[in-house]
């Protein structure tokens, strides 16, 4: 093969991670609290209120475990 019949090497992006589907929200209860979830899109967590707690979602997985989650702030 000539350098002419060669094809272009796509540029190579780093995946991008799977979009958290918010219908899943009705179904997600807060392991601590035992309360529903929101879901904030900025920083890609949910959020139980009345646990004051952050879960992280990964790869478009939330990670419902206390011991993963974030203290909200007071």
């Amino acid at each position: 093969m000539t350098e002419a019949n060669v094809p272009p090497v796509p540029e190579t992006t780093a995946p991008s991670a799977p979009a958290f589907d918010r219908r899943m929200l009705e179904a997600l209860i807060c392991p601590e609290s035992h309360t529903t979830l929101s879901y904030d899109q900025d920083a890609n967590e949910l959020v139980s209120e009345a646990a004051g707690l952050a879960y992280p979602i990964r790869n478009g997985i939330p990670i419902r475990l206390v011991d993963e989650a974030r203290r909200l702030d007071p």
